[in-house]
């Protein structure tokens, strides 16, 4: 699929924009005709509920109109003085004058609130106060009439009757008014409701069009769009870069699709790149496999003539070793007085053998075989031996051992492997530690288990170095350091630990606990104690 010219389109948020804002006035709008509608409404209802309580104080009024007349022939028909007969009337008289004045006021009002509807509302509105005022001045007459002073009977009957023929009329008028006009309100309330459900519907329907509109015009459009994107980054995502979005505008999706087609052109430069690398790197690790599975080879060939060498080696130097041995044997039976030197050769050519065991080991080791046999080793035995074994080593190197006491104490150990170690570690201490002149070799117990520790009186190692001694081919400082190929601490590690242990390293040391005057170092050898048996 190709994608055709872009044409320039108006930016998609502004179109958005527009439409939310047509949207929302058209909610306001709304909102505005139905609060005057129903402001209308509360108005027209305010209204009735005034007229309704006009209709109320003339319905008060003519009951008390009627207790008037009633009070007013009673009081006639006794012949009561004239000053008796104004009392008997006069509470009467002023709840009615209270009325009169609640009625003035409310059609006062009601003239206030028709102003807007026009002059003839309010003229309207105004008969009824001219009602009210006539009838208050039928009771103020009738009121005069009865207070003369005069008994005549006739007379105030006739003031009575002339009430009651002028009240009754102008009472019902104005009741029969405030009819009409309650019922012109509510009839002008349900046309208005009617109207305002028109109005509602109106506007529901113009409202639906506005967002059909807005949602097939404008919003399902860019869905589509963007769903074609959602595809293409899919696509994308599987690896497949062929597709080309269609671009027909330059908004802001037409811009994405723009990218996006873009991205899929690089992505599909650099897959092919990559491809290409790919089969170019395969390549080279087919040949660095056949180079190395050939290495291996000849290594393990190396490794195989190595092992037959030290076998050889072995087979050839235990032979005259034996005969060394055998004859140092019989030569201090034979010669008693030569006993000395043939023990000497004998114990040479023992030491000589255990080298040749030695040796053997750590060719075994170097090959992944390291062959530990861990049996219960006393501690004191084994000090005695590894001491024999250094003591020429430390007399031409002249330093001292300080051997302390050591108990009678089992660990579980390689014996072999344990003496080569602390040998080994003896040997460490001549290199590196020979200015300070002193060892201290003892027994040290920690955390359970029981071991050795070696002290010296040399220069030490700093806290940074003393992890990377234990590293294969690792060397401490120093001259002296040059000798020896470097892996004896890190076969001491890897030999303590098969057997369970641990070997630390603490300098500087404790001026409580050093030798000397210099930092010094303490190597310990942690084992684990021998399972009873």
């Amino acid at each position: 699929m190709t994608a055709g010219p872009a044409r320039p389109a108006i930016s998609l948020k502004l179109r958005l924009s527009l439409g939310a804002a047509l949207l929302g006035a058209a909610t306001i709008l709304t909102a505005g005709i139905l609060y005057l509608g129903l402001t209308e409404v509360a108005e027209r209802l305010d209204t009735a509920l005034a007229s309704e309580k006009r209709m109320a104080r003339y319905a008060t009024a003519s009951t008390q109109a009627a207790t008037f007349l009633v009070v007013a022939s009673e009081a006639v028909q006794a012949g009561l003085p004239s000053d008796i007969r104004a009392d008997r009337i006069s509470p009467v008289v002023g709840q009615l004058q209270d009325t009169f004045a609640l009625l003035h006021t409310d059609v006062e009002d009601a003239v206030l609130a028709a102003r807007a509807l026009g002059i003839d509302e309010q003229s309207r509105y105004g008969t009824q106060s001219l009602g009210v005022a006539r009838m208050e001045a039928t009771l103020n007459q009738t009121v005069r009439g009865l207070s003369a002073d005069t008994q005549d009977t006739a007379r105030l009957r006739g003031y009575i009757d002339s009430f009651a023929a002028s009240f009754d009329p102008l009472l019902g008028q104005a009741i029969n008014t405030e009819r009409l006009f309650r019922s012109e309100i509510l009839s002008g309330i349900d046309a208005l409701r009617a109207q305002l459900a028109w109005m509602a519907l109106a506007i529901a329907l113009a409202a639906g069009l506005s967002v059909a509109a807005f949602y097939f015009g404008l919003i399902r459009p860019q869905f589509y769009r963007l769903d074609a994107v959602r595809s293409a980054a899919d696509q994308i995502g599987r690896g497949d870069f062929s597709g080309v979005l269609p671009v027909s505008r330059l908004d802001e999706i037409g811009q994405l699709s723009q990218q996006t087609n873009r991205m899929a052109a690089a992505l599909s430069a650099r897959q092919a790149e990559v491809e290409a690398e790919w089969a170019q790197l395969n390549e080279t690790i087919a040949t660095r496999t056949r180079e190395l599975e050939e290495a291996n080879a000849r290594l393990e060939k190396t490794d195989e003539n190595r092992r037959h060498f030290f076998a050889d080696v072995s087979h050839e130097l235990r032979t005259p070793l034996t005969v060394i041995l055998m004859e140092a044997q019989i030569g201090k039976q034979a010669l008693p007085e030569a006993a000395e030197a043939f023990a000497t050769i004998e114990t040479r050519a023992e030491r000589l053998n255990r080298k040749i065991d030695d040796l053997l080991r750590l060719a075994r080791s170097e090959t992944g075989q390291l062959a530990i046999e861990c049996t219960p080793v006393a501690l004191d035995t084994l000090v005695d031996a590894v001491t024999r074994e250094v003591r020429a080593e430390l007399d031409n190197a002249g330093m001292t051992l300080d051997l302390a006491p050591c108990p009678d104490t089992l660990v579980s150990a390689d014996p072999n492997w344990l003496r080569q170690v602390l040998v080994g570690l003896v040997r460490n201490a001549i290199r590196h530690a020979r200015s300070g002149a002193q060892l201290h070799l003892g027994p040290v117990t920690a955390e359970g288990r029981t071991g050795i520790a070696l002290t010296d009186n040399g220069p030490g190692i700093p806290e940074p170095l003393q992890e990377h001694v234990f590293e294969r081919f690792s060397q401490g400082p120093g001259a002296s350091s040059a000798q020896g190929f470097g892996v004896g601490l890190a076969l001491s590690r890897w030999v303590i630990e098969a057997q369970g242990g641990e070997i630390r390293l603490q300098s500087p040391l404790p001026r409580a606990e050093a030798l000397g005057s210099n930092p010094g170092l303490r190597v310990t050898v942690l084992l684990p104690p021998a399972q009873a048996a």
